[in-house]
C-alpha cells in the first residue's frame, strides 16, 4: 500500500469517531418555531431542530426548496451544489467553503438518526444566510428573529405594532420598515389595515391587561397583507394618520371610546331645535373624487423595456399604490379606470371619470425612445388646435331643464371632445404643482411640463393631466421603475401635489 493511501485511510479513520460524536449530541426533535418561506409561489414551512440549544435545519429540506444537490464524499465531507457553485462542509468544523471562500458558522453540522429512517444531515439555520445566500442566484433574506425566509424580489416589510390603552380610548402605533403604504377601513366590528406589500413580517402587540369591555379586544392577521383590529363594545370612532420616518412609515390610529356618563334626568319636553343652516363658512373639500387611469392593458402592452417590463403592468401597479395612498392620506373616493389586465377604450376611461363626477383625472403612462439614454418624468396637459378653446367657450349652450321637486335649472352644454377646454388653466396649475413635488424625488425630463393633443384628456370634464413616469427603453430607468422605491416616490409626489392643489382651490388641508 502506498504511503499516501495509508495517510488517506488514517484521515478517514480519524473522522469517523467525530461523526459518531456529532450524531450522539443531536437531541430528539422538539417543537421549536419552524422557518416560514415566503416566495412568489406562496408560503411553506421548514422544520427546525434543536441541537445543544442551537437551531438547525435539515439539508434535505433545503435541497427540496432550493434545488440543491447534496452528497457525502469518501472522507466524510458534505458537498452542496447549485448551478455549478459548490459549498463544502466538514462534520467536525464550524466552517463552510463557498466556492473556495471560508465562511464561519455558529456550529458544525450534525447527523440526525431516528429509528426506521435514514440518517439526515442538519446544519445551523445561519447556514442559509452565510453560505447558501452567496451561492444562490436569487435574493435570500433570512430574518432569524421572525423565523422568516424571503426568497426573491418580494416586498415584505417588518411591521411592529404597539398598543397603548388610554383613558378616552386607545392608540395603535404601527411602524413599517421599509416605508410601506397602508389603508385603514372599518368593517362592522373591526378595523381592516391593508398594506401595499406581498407579505408582512409581523410583530404583534402584547394585549395583556386589555379590558374585555374596552375599545380594542385584539390585533390579528387576516391574510398575508391585512391586519384586523377587533373592536370592543366601547368603540365609538377612530382617526388615522401617517408620517414618514427616516426609513419607515408610521401609521397612528387613535381609537375613541363612547362616553359612559349616565344620561341626564329628563326635563320638560322641549320642541325640537331647527337644524342649523349651512353657510358659506362651512368647510368643504373641492376634491372629493379622483379618477386614476392606468394606461394601456390587455393586448395593448404599451412600451416594452429591454428586460421585458411592460408599460401596462407598470401603470396598473402604480395606480393601485396610488389609490391606497390617496384613500389613506386624503380621505377621498378613488376610481380606477381599470383594476385588471384588460383593454379599456380611451372614451370609456374619460367617461368613467365624467359619469362619477370626478374632481381630478390622472392618467399614468411610461415613455419610450429610440435613444436608450433618454430618461425622466414628464407631466402633460391637453392642448387643442389654434382657436379651439376660444371657439369652445363661445359655443357653450345653456339649456333649462326640469328640476327634481319642481321648478327648473340651467345647465351648460359643451361638446364631448372639447370638455377639457373649460379646465385647461387648472390642469396647467396642477401640472406645475406636480413638477415641483416630483423634482428631487425622481429624475425629470428635460422639459418636465408640456402640452400635447392627447385624446385621453380632451374629453375630461375636470382638471386632468397625463404623467409619463419615465422611459422603459432606458435600461437603468426600466430597473428603477419596476422597483418599489421609485414607484413609492412617484406615488408620494402625486399625493403631495394633490394636497397642495386642493389647498390652492381653497379646500381643506390635512
Amino acid at each position: 500500500m502506498l504511503p499516501s493511501a495509508r495517510r488517506c485511510i488514517a484521515v478517514a479513520a480519524s473522522i469517523v469517531p467525530l461523526v459518531v460524536l456529532a450524531a450522539a449530541a443531536v437531541q430528539p426533535p422538539q417543537s421549536p418555531t419552524p422557518l416560514t418561506l415566503v416566495s412568489k409561489e406562496g408560503r411553506r414551512t421548514l422544520p427546525v431542530y434543536l441541537v445543544s440549544e442551537q437551531e438547525f435545519v435539515a439539508l434535505d429540506d433545503l435541497a427540496g426548496v432550493f434545488q440543491l444537490a447534496v452528497r457525502d464524499d469518501a472522507l466524510g465531507a458534505i458537498t452542496v451544489s447549485y448551478k455549478g457553485k459548490t459549498i463544502v462542509l466538514t462534520p467536525d468544523q464550524a466552517l463552510a467553503s463557498v466556492s473556495g471562500k471560508l465562511i464561519s458558522l455558529p456550529a458544525a453540522p450534525s447527523r440526525l438518526t431516528a429509528a426506521g429512517a435514514p440518517p439526515r444531515w442538519l446544519v445551523p439555520v445561519e447556514f442559509i444566510s452565510r453560505a447558501l445566500a452567496p451561492a444562490y442566484d436569487a435574493r435570500i433574506d433570512f430574518r432569524k428573529p421572525s423565523h422568516l425566509l424571503v426568497l426573491g424580489d418580494m416586498r415584505v416589510p417588518r411591521v411592529v405594532i404597539r398598543y397603548d390603552a388610554q383613558a378616552a380610548g386607545g392608540r395603535l402605533t404601527i411602524d413599517a420598515t421599509p416605508r410601506t403604504l397602508s389603508a385603514v377601513t372599518q368593517e362592522n366590528d373591526r378595523l381592516a389595515i391593508r398594506f401595499d406589500a406581498d407579505a408582512l413580517d409581523l410583530a404583534l402587540p402584547s394585549m395583556q391587561g386589555v379590558q374585555p369591555q374596552g375599545v380594542v379586544q385584539g390585533v390579528r392577521p387576516v391574510d398575508q397583507v391585512t391586519l384586523a383590529v377587533d373592536l370592543g363594545p366601547r368603540f365609538s370612532s377612530f382617526r388615522a394618520s401617517t408620517q414618514a420616518l427616516d426609513a419607515a412609515s408610521r401609521l397612528t390610529i387613535d381609537i375613541v371610546a363612547a362616553p359612559t356618563e349616565a344620561p341626564p334626568a329628563p326635563g320638560p319636553a322641549q320642541p325640537p331645535a331647527p337644524p342649523p343652516e349651512l353657510t358659506a363658512a362651512t368647510p368643504t373639500s373641492p376634491i372629493r373624487t379622483i379618477a386614476i387611469d392606468a394606461g394601456h392593458g390587455g393586448d395593448d402592452t404599451g412600451v416594452v423595456g429591454a428586460k421585458g417590463a411592460k408599460e401596462k403592468d407598470l401603470t396598473l401597479a402604480v395606480a393601485r399604490r396610488l389609490k391606497t395612498a390617496m384613500e389613506s392620506r386624503l380621505g377621498v373616493r378613488v376610481l380606477l379606470t381599470r383594476d385588471e389586465d384588460r383593454n379599456v377604450p380611451i372614451d370609456e376611461r374619460t367617461a368613467t371619470a365624467n359619469h362619477n363626477k370626478a374632481d381630478l383625472f390622472v392618467s399614468l403612462h411610461a415613455n419610450g425612445s429610440l435613444r436608450p439614454r433618454t430618461a425622466g418624468t414628464a407631466i402633460l396637459y391637453a392642448s387643442f388646435e389654434k382657436g379651439a378653446e376660444e371657439a369652445a367657450r363661445a359655443s357653450l349652450l345653456t339649456e333649462r331643464v326640469p328640476a327634481f321637486g319642481g321648478g327648473t335649472r340651467d345647465i351648460e352644454l359643451v361638446m364631448w371632445d372639447l370638455a377639457q377646454t373649460r379646465h385647461v388653466d387648472r390642469s396647467a396649475a396642477f401640472a406645475q404643482i406636480l413638477e415641483r413635488q416630483i423634482r428631487g424625488r425622481v429624475p425629470l425630463a428635460a422639459r418636465p411640463v408640456d402640452r400635447a393633443p392627447l385624446l385621453v384628456l380632451e374629453s375630461a370634464n375636470m382638471p386632468a393631466v397625463l404623467i409619463e413616469m419615465g422611459y422603459l427603453t432606458n435600461p437603468d430607468q426600466e430597473r428603477q421603475l419596476t422597483g418599489g422605491e421609485m414607484q413609492n416616490a412617484i406615488v408620494q409626489a402625486i399625493v403631495d401635489a394633490v394636497l397642495r392643489f386642493r389647498e390652492s382651490l381653497g379646500g381643506l388641508g390635512t
